[in-house]
């Protein structure tokens, strides 16, 4: 691994050096300015065009904006604003200089925020960087959704979670010791391998930070093509914030319910009077209690990154992101008899000094060029760095019917090293009348996993009963009496076990075309060839002093995607599409056998319209998935003993998960934003092994229904409130499943219902003062209870009505 950690310095380094060498030969100008009112007030969304090349750029909400990498010309430039008359000035733009061109509408402030419909992009025109090559939404036979930035601010997203009540389908699994949120879609979880940040895969065992993201990209169904090796649901992408020429940023500090407090800074500008480097820096340091007693977090994050306009067709873009995590290990109220205990929602169970502690370290390099009009060749590299370590009480689990529960111990160390390479050429051609749309490339990565066990009955050795010295045995408390807590709180000392080292190798090909059969027909089809290889992973018995191994093995597929839409009209497009995939199922089966991989396929059918003059947007998707062979965590061994051990996994047969999604969304209309969508989901055992999965049963932690509605108002500008903007949020979830499948095999275990419920959310923001911003939020409105329940083991309940006021300085 430190052999490709060098290579991979030598890789950056190389970008870096090229770029900085480059940086004097850019033979290019720069058009910058800024748009303001009447009354000299910033003109956000203002389309700034030059006619001759059919260069354009928005108006941030500053008004300021520039025109990057032209050619040394004379030029119209174009101010365009909908419903205004346009603003036209005559430009010349010479190379190595920068021109400032500022415009200033007739309207004052007032009269802008009077226009009915103000320029932005509705639903089916955000395009997703995660899909590698710009493909319009309408022509994409896929699913997809986009939550940008403007939402992300208005309704001050602390975490992915929050990003999931804007999105249909998507939702909330489980949020296991409080310290990671599992993610799932349309029945399949969200694996570190579907999660990416920029691309790149990214472990999501930690909570990404949200404080430095522009977007978050879902890809809903079948990405194997693209990615290789992702779950059936979909993959997210996260973007986080990118460098600006024009100097600028904001301050803020954000406070709540618990005793939460957040200040974050985001500085960007040009580094450079020619304007060839820019930068930005985004960091953020949280602290915070919680409404579980004894429970708090604390976190600090940072985001620099640097973008070279190395020459008029080459860029690079260089990022880092580092996270170091720290918060008490909470494993929720526990159950008894496969029933969620009746405890009030503040009672926390563990151990006050039980920690979880995560840092997570990225730096990736991108360098684009471009070859000619319409062809583009991208390269990326990425290297990510993510080390955990748990410690803490052991899940509550059998748990007596009186609340007494007798606990034991449980601690973990992972770290991963994750080094990543891609390259994608894309372009378009035609071959007589037939357009194409041309996405080729290659991928390789590489992981290194080493995972530490330890022994957690070494501090009953020296007990005199040899049966208990063999038990993982802390303290006896009981659950409904808290008095019975804090008989034992030292820290024991535990012995490493074992150390398991995993590499894996990934490497794949892909070849991908949009074919433009007509104005009507677009046919999308592509294959990708991937291959695995799970070397050989060494097994170091500490406690034993012995030495094993899980020998190699290796998976290799082809995974073909085809897709058909029909436009009957720009506004309307009908499609539907096939992709076949596989997914490496990792760990050891109930015999200590490799697993084979899983064969996945699913059709997806939908429909995406443009109504009203594309005011209105309404999607609809049905899907049907079927996975011959879905890999879970197994419940026992082969000889019914418990299994201990997460990478002990079997083969539970087949499951087949189907379902419909809608979607609604509005542009903003007289001061309004709307959103709102409704998915239902099936995702049952269709082939149960017999053992320990039936036929028929349903999966767990998947919920059937889900709903989501949000609104946004900004009063106009005639308006007492003018300054005044304000929103509301509904999220339903519906009933899931948890606990664990009665079968032939454990004809005694139960399974547990989890009641539905709505959540309502409602914020308010103040913009009237210069430069400085206030927003406040209430959330769970009517302090809803429910609860994310992995087995039946770690009961979390959802956090009840909370409160909190961000307050915010841009410059």
């Amino acid at each position: 691994m430190a052999a490709s950690l060098n290579w991979f310095r030598k890789i950056v380094f190389s970008y870096l050096f090229t770029g900085v060498a480059l940086l004097g030969y850019a033979q290019t100008g720069l058009i910058k300015g800024i748009v303001t009112t009447s009354d000299n007030m910033p003109a956000a969304s203002v389309s700034i065009q030059l006619k001759e090349i059919k260069k354009a750029t928005l108006s941030d909400k500053d008004g300021a904006f520039q025109l990057k990498q032209l050619p040394e010309g004379e030029y119209t430039l174009i101010a365009s604003y909908v419903g205004l008359r346009n603003l036209v000035k005559p430009v010349s733009v010479k190379a190595g200089e920068t021109v400032e061109l500022n415009f200033s509408f007739p309207q004052n402030n007032a009269e802008l925020q009077e226009v009915v419909v103000s320029y932005g992009k509705g639903m089916n025109e955000k395009v997703v960087t995660a899909g590698k090559v710009a493909i319009r939404p309408m022509d994409l036979p896929q699913s997809i959704a986009v939550i940008n930035k403007d939402i992300l601010e208005r309704q001050q997203v602390l975490q992915l979670s929050d990003v999931l009540q804007n999105v249909t389908g998507i939702y909330l699994m489980g949020t296991t010791g409080g310290y990671q949120e599992e993610i799932a879609g349309r029945g399949y979880a969200f694996t570190s391998n579907n999660t990416f940040k920029n691309g790149a895969r990214y472990n999501n065992g930690a909570m990404p930070e949200m404080s430095g993201v522009e977007k978050v990209e879902f890809l809903k169904g079948g990405n194997a093509i693209l990615f290789g090796n992702v779950a059936a649901g979909g993959v997210l992408n996260i973007v986080t914030k990118k460098p600006k020429f024009t100097p600028g940023g904001e301050i803020s500090f954000r406070t709540g319910s618990y005793d939460f407090y957040k200040p974050s800074i985001d500085f960007y500008g040009a580094l450079d009077r020619k304007e060839t480097v820019a930068y930005r820096i985004n960091s953020t340091y949280q602290k915070s209690g919680s409404f579980r007693d004894y429970v708090n977090g604390e976190r600090f994050y940072i985001n620099p990154s640097l973008f070279f306009n190395v020459n008029a067709k080459t860029t690079l873009l260089v990022e880092g992101d580092y996270l170091k995590d720290n918060r008490t290990a909470d494993f929720g109220v526990g159950a008894i008899n496969y029933t969620i205990a009746d405890v009030p929602r503040s009672r926390f169970l563990g151990v006050p000094w039980g920690y979880n502690s995560a840092e997570q370290k990225n730096l990736s390099a991108t360098l684009t060029r471009q070859l000619k009009k319409d062809w583009q060749i991208r390269g990326m590299v990425s290297y990510q760095n993510y080390a955990a370590e748990l410690f803490g009480a052991a899940r509550p689990a059998n748990i007596k019917p009186g609340g007494t529960w007798i606990r034991g111990l449980q601690k973990s160390k992972t770290a991963e090293a994750y080094l990543l390479s891609q390259v994608d050429l894309t372009g378009k051609f035609k071959t007589g009348k037939i357009g194409h749309t041309v996405l080729v490339g290659a991928d390789a990565d590489q992981y290194q996993t080493k995972a530490n066990t330890y022994i957690t009955n070494q501090y009953n050795a020296n007990g005199a009963d040899e049966a208990i010295r063999k038990l993982n045995i802390y303290d006896t408390v009981n659950i409904y009496d808290p008095a019975s807590f804090g008989k034992r709180n030292d820290i024991p000392l535990l012995d490493i076990d074992r150390i398991t080292t995993s590499p894996i190798l990934r490497f794949g090909l892909y070849v991908q075309d949009l074919v433009c059969l007509s104005n009507k027909f677009k046919l999308l089809a592509g294959v990708r060839y991937s291959y695995q290889n799970n070397r050989k992973a060494t097994v170091d018995s500490m406690a034993k002093g012995s030495t094993g191994s899980i020998a190699a093995y290796t998976n290799d597929a082809f995974s073909p995607r085809v897709g058909l839409v029909y436009q009957p009209s720009k506004k309307v497009s009908l499609f539907t599409s096939y992709t076949n995939s596989f997914t490496v199922n990792t760990g050891r089966d109930i015999y200590g056998a490799a697993l084979p991989p899983s064969i996945i396929d699913q059709v997806e059918l939908g429909a995406k319209t443009d109504l009203f003059n594309s005011l209105l947007s309404v999607n609809i998707t049905l899907y049907q998935i079927v996975n011959n062979n879905l890999a879970q965590t197994a419940l026992t061994l082969a000889d019914g003993s418990a299994n201990i051990d997460n990478s002990i996994r079997e083969l539970a047969g087949e499951v087949t998960s189907k379902g419909v999604e809608l979607d609604i969304a509005t542009k903003p209309v007289y001061g309004f934003t709307f959103m709102a969508g409704y998915s239902f989901n099936d995702t049952r055992y269709t082939g149960g092994n017999g053992r320990n999965f039936t036929t028929g049963d349903r999966l767990r932690y998947n919920p059937a229904h889900t709903a989501n509605a949000s609104v946004f108002y900004v009063f106009p500008g005639q308006s007492v409130l003018k300054n005044f903007n304000t929103g509301f949020n509904a999220y339903y979830v519906g009933d899931r499943l948890a606990g664990r499948n009665p079968s032939t095999a454990n004809p005694n275990y139960k399974l547990i219902t989890l009641p539905d419920y709505t959540l309502f959310d409602f914020s308010v923001g103040y913009e009237g003062i210069k430069h400085f911003s206030l927003r406040l939020k209430l959330t769970n409105i009517l302090n809803k209870l429910s609860y994310n329940v992995h087995d039946d083991n770690s009961v979390n309940p959802i956090a009840p009505r909370q409160f909190a006021a961000t307050v915010m300085y841009k410059f």
